[in-house]
């Protein structure tokens, strides 16, 4: 039997406990798709190596060695005052905390009317309107094309369902703080988050992942994000975790005609990270950015995946992708375009530029394009290498030292993914994570 095979057991087995506590809950179209999801996860299990999806990835194999064997508990003893260096309180904003995987309403704060948006937790949502929130879940992701989000679907209960009517701007920024705390035992979370976002309307949303305690932890997150006609999304993800942490994040945009969605995705923490990035080009004239910044040390793994799939025509893509690797740390990026043939006059540009600090230190890159249209602009690269020496020199040269110069060089190569966030105040603050970063571990 493989190691694999028994922590799939161990999440079979916590699927069978949740679906006895659910009780008169458990007859709706909602569980009807938890248990085709579970049934999905028992057939596939989690993917091995030989997955191309999850060539330099093991990831079932990390949950082993981290999971198995231990008990898994939700419980906290995080209060306010445990909760606020997260916060970001230079930023005017709604701030929802998560402990666990678990909304914790008294932590958060809201200061947005209903007017602009309305934001329930999902299973409240769910009560009020079951078909709406479960058809949603259904058609934005499919289960059947990932095993972790198969696994998420399976456990589906807590996360946030967001939705902006038509014409509505959200003057205030949504910032979701996921924090794993496992200083009472190991911990593991599966939230689900639906965000809907009506036609003409605007939002930044952002997400947050932090952790603390001394023990492993575990979140299979799950975002959808349904973006109508002339909306515009700005979305940000930023990741602190600590060492003993793992993170699986998927993201599903669906886009349509004339909109613009924008994702930055920062990586400055976590012991084995993989984000997926999916976004369906549905109609005429869309706009899609995706901007990635990773800055690892020690043996950090962290692997982006991104798909943008041009379904139409008069549609523009525009990726860039950067890394700092260090010690013996491995960084992973698969960028994948597709241009269907129905997508003429597309626009696609896609790269991944990586600097290396280490002789031990790992980057496997692949962006892909595949092109079936004849009209149309595509371009992709990758770039590895290390610090110019020269530009070290002309610092030097100028009476700056060399960890100085060091440090210069890389804040510059990576601040230049965190200029693209328009919000100055979220701006600063991501700028002094990585500056941060780079006194720590220059």
């Amino acid at each position: 039997m493989s190691t694999t095979t028994d922590i799939k057991s161990s999440f079979i087995s916590q699927y069978r406990e949740f679906e006895k506590s659910l009780n008169g809950s458990a007859k709706g179209p909602l569980h009807q798709l938890r248990k085709e999801a579970m049934g999905i996860f028992e057939e596939t299990g989690f993917p091995h190596a030989k997955n191309e999806e999850y060539k330099y990835s093991n990831i079932g194999k990390a949950l082993e060695k981290q999971l198995a064997g231990q008990a898994i508990t939700q419980a906290s003893s995080l209060d306010a005052a445990g909760v606020q260096p997260f916060l970001f309180d230079e930023l005017e904003a709604n701030q929802l905390v998560f402990i666990n995987g678990q909304y914790r309403p008294e932590l958060s704060s809201l200061i947005s009317n209903n007017s602009e948006v309305v934001i329930k937790e999902l299973s409240e949502a769910y009560q009020e309107q079951p078909e709406l929130v479960a058809n949603a879940l259904s058609k934005e992701a499919n289960p059947a094309t990932d095993a972790f989000l198969a696994l998420n679907t399976a456990f589906v209960q807590h996360g946030i369902f967001l939705h902006v009517p038509d014409k509505a701007v959200v003057s205030q920024p949504i910032v979701l703080h996921f924090i794993s705390d496992s200083s009472r035992g190991t911990t593991t979370s599966q939230p689900r988050n639906l965000f809907l976002i009506g036609k003409s309307a605007q939002i930044s949303v952002v997400e947050a992942f932090h952790s603390v305690g001394e023990q492993s932890s575990f979140t299979n997150i799950v975002t959808t994000i349904d973006v109508k006609e002339n909306a515009q999304v700005d979305y940000f993800k930023l990741q602190t975790e600590q060492d003993n942490s793992l993170q699986v994040n998927t993201t599903q945009v669906q886009q349509e005609a004339n909109s613009r969605f924008t994702a930055t995705t920062i990586t400055l923490g976590g012991g084995l990270v993989r984000n997926n990035l999916n976004i369906a080009q549905n109609a005429s004239n869309i706009e899609s950015n995706m901007f990635g910044l990773y800055f690892l040390h020690g043996k950090q793994h962290v692997d982006n995946h991104t798909v943008v799939d041009h379904r139409k025509p008069h549609c523009q893509s525009n990726e860039l992708y950067k890394g700092i690797m260090d010690d013996a740390s491995t960084g992973v990026f698969n960028g994948k375009i597709f241009v269907r043939q129905e997508a003429q006059k597309t626009n696609a540009f896609q790269s991944n530029k990586n600097i290396l600090l280490s002789d031990n230190a790992t980057i496997n890159t692949k962006p892909q394009l595949e092109i079936w249209a004849d009209d149309v602009k595509c371009s992709h690269g990758a770039t590895t290498g290390q610090i110019d020496e020269e530009q070290v020199f002309y610092l030097r040269a100028r009476g700056i030292s060399e960890e100085s110069a060091r440090a210069m060089l890389l804040y510059a190569f990576a601040a230049d993914i965190i200029d693209q966030i328009s919000i100055e105040p979220l701006k600063a603050r991501f700028l002094k994570f990585l500056s941060d970063k780079l006194q720590t571990q220059i």
